[in-house]
């Protein structure tokens, strides 16, 4: 029955079948459902979300919502604390061959030109500045945050105005919330038909390419250090990334879709898909680009429109509207190169 279960069902209780859906909201409201009723759906009882009514092994009675939710917040809990770990000893790994790779360096008097480390800030802006210069077909960026503020944009205005003047095209990628910075709006009004611009709910982290041969991305959280990638296979790697979030994004120029759940806003239903993921109010917050502040303002009128009291209540609430990011309309996760697709539901 495990064995079968398993393979009619590969999901855990983060994300259940449809049918197991069903039964297990019936469960939940009845308080019990005939164990006939959960025969189709045996994942209920191997994930432990049902099981024997101790008066009457007839009947099945279903695990609490709150249990649950624990007990998924318990596995994500231990989940990031492994890839803590993992990327804990990556660092050592990388700092530990870094190392080598100086010595390799110092000894043959040259400087690596497939990735490059940019330690301060005059020494990323001058990089810069040279891979500008040498810039003669395309920029494309990525541009994680909310909305733009004034010295941002001034910080990369004399680049962009000479890649302008040489007829580079550029492609900008920044999440929805940036939409409502006059500074961006003005940027792009200055640029003219020089830049396209689109939108996502989130975006991965700051990246700029030029004529697909040169990368840039951070190399450390305040973004003082810098890494100068030209190696073809990372570069390639990285326009790939680009473009399928580019395919994703919604142009500047057009508005964001409606949800079709009325009193509901694109924003809310991107938070409600994260909240479903099990993120906290500050992930959220920085994925999306806005406050903690707004990120709640949200969160308590979703509530609000969905009718639910907690946050457990909501996360019921939100998986019956369809809000969990699995149904149509929702975006499908962005899949980068290398990875699986994930099971469909």
């Amino acid at each position: 029955m495990a064995g079968h279960g398993a393979q009619e069902h590969p999901h855990g209780a983060d994300r259940l079948c449809a049918a197991g859906d069903r039964v297990y909201s019936r469960a939940v409201r009845r308080g019990r459902v005939p164990r006939q009723d959960a025969a189709p759906v045996p994942c209920l009882l191997e994930l432990a979300l049902l099981h024997p009514d101790p008066d009457d092994m007839d009947w099945l009675v279903p695990t609490s919502p709150q249990e649950v939710m624990t007990r998924l917040l318990r596995g994500v809990h231990d989940e990031v604390s492994a890839s803590q770990r993992r990327v804990g000893s990556a660092v050592e790994a990388f700092e530990w061959y870094a190392g080598l790779g100086r010595l390799i360096h110092a000894s043959a008097g040259t400087e690596s030109s497939a990735i490059r480390v940019l330690d301060g800030l005059a020494r990323i802006q001058a990089a810069m500045d040279e891979a500008t210069q040498a810039c003669t077909t395309e920029v494309l960026t990525v541009q994680p945050g909310g909305i733009r503020r004034e010295a941002e944009l001034s910080e990369g205005l004399h680049r962009a105005l000479a890649l302008r003047g040489r007829g580079v095209r550029m492609r900008d990628l920044y999440t929805h919330v940036a939409r409502h910075g006059q500074g961006l709006l003005n940027y792009l009004e200055l640029m003219g038909d020089a830049v396209e611009a689109r939108t996502l709910d989130e975006v991965i982290d700051r990246l700029i390419l030029f004529d697909r041969t040169v990368a840039f991305i951070p190399a450390n959280t305040d973004r003082t250090m810098a890494l100068e990638l030209r190696h073809p296979a990372l570069v390639s790697y990285l326009v790939t990334v680009f473009e399928r979030l580019w395919r994703l994004a919604i142009p500047l120029s057009a508005a964001l879709p409606d949800t079709g759940i009325e009193g509901i806003s694109h924003r809310e239903q991107s938070i409600a898909a994260l909240l479903a993921e099990g993120h906290q109010d500050a992930v959220i917050a920085e994925r999306l680009g806005i406050s903690v502040r707004t990120a709640r303002a949200h969160i308590a009128r979703l509530s609000e429109t969905l009718g639910a009291a907690s946050r457990t209540q909501l996360g019921v609430r939100i998986a019956q509207a369809g809000l969990d990011g699995t149904t149509q309309g929702v975006p499908a996760p962005v899949i980068l190169p290398g990875q699986e697709s994930p099971t469909a539901r």
